[in-house]
């Protein structure tokens, strides 16, 4: 992971395992559209448009197509050649990382903790398997004793993903991030924080820092627009880190593939 390069979407080669395989990223889904994507344009301008802008670009759209907000992206990204599972496994944010954790990976970045809240606002949508939080079900404390630097989950609502969809020795099933609306971006994700029903101990982190916590209530007694506005403005700054331009790394014909 050497920035916004589009390094997420080569293969594995001979010479050693890509970050697309590293395990933090093996539910990742859709690399088929992208390379669908990549294939149009070019046929209409071919080596122009690199798979890194195609990514950045996508992930603007995808967002403001299940309701949330778009963003100035600007073009002009290089693809990078290099692609190491070890390089993921080390740099993407845990969910098992406490708070300061997350606050020295993104400083790493060029990220605030500001950005690290409303970054962490995107999982209002989208889905976890109960192995990413097991630990959060049946080895942490029980809610209300006292112990344990990040909140447990609600018990009640802990119990009920115990009986339902998480129970101990079956099958790796998956649970919404945001439940009711896990499809559709909107402030559900900062709703279920504050009632400690956050599944990763990452996103419950959130409200063990005095100044993140007051960021959630203000965004979370505001409209909508409010948290779209900031939303917004850390991806572009997300997508802005350690950009290739002029003559680093390539344009790539094929996003899976470094060119020949």
């Amino acid at each position: 992971m050497q920035g916004c390069d589009g390094s997420i979407l080569l293969n594995s080669t001979a010479a050693g395992a890509a970050e697309k395989d590293a395990p933090p990223n093996l539910t990742l889904r859709g690399f088929d559209l992208i390379d669908r994507v990549k294939g149009l344009v070019e046929q209409a301008c071919p080596g122009v448009v690199s798979c890194a802008d195609v990514l950045a670009l996508a992930a603007r759209d995808a967002v403001a197509a299940i309701g949330g907000p778009s963003w100035r992206v600007p073009t002009g990204r290089r693809d990078g050649t290099v692609s190491t599972m070890q390089e993921a496994v080390r740099e993407l944010p845990s969910p098992s990382m406490t708070f300061p954790q997350l606050v020295a990976l993104f400083a790493g970045k060029g990220l605030d903790v500001r950005d690290l809240v409303w970054l962490s606002g995107a999982h209002t949508i989208g889905i976890a398997h109960c192995s990413s939080f097991a630990d959060r079900l049946y080895s942490y404390p029980s809610a209300g004793n006292g112990t344990g630097t990040v909140p447990p989950l609600d018990a009640a609502y802990a119990a009920n993903l115990r009986q339902r969809k998480c129970r101990m020795g079956g099958r790796d099933t998956t649970v919404e991030m945001d439940p009711g609306s896990f499809l559709t971006f909107d402030l559900g994700y900062y709703h279920t924080v504050l009632k400690h029903r956050a599944l990763f101990r990452s996103d419950a982190a959130l409200v063990t820092d005095p100044a993140a916590r007051a960021d959630i209530a203000g965004v979370v007694s505001s409209p909508p627009e409010v948290f779209f506005q900031v939303f917004a403005r850390s991806m572009a700054r997300l997508g802005a880190v350690q950009v290739k331009t002029g003559s680093q790394g390539e344009i790539r014909k094929h996003c899976a593939v470094v060119n020949s």
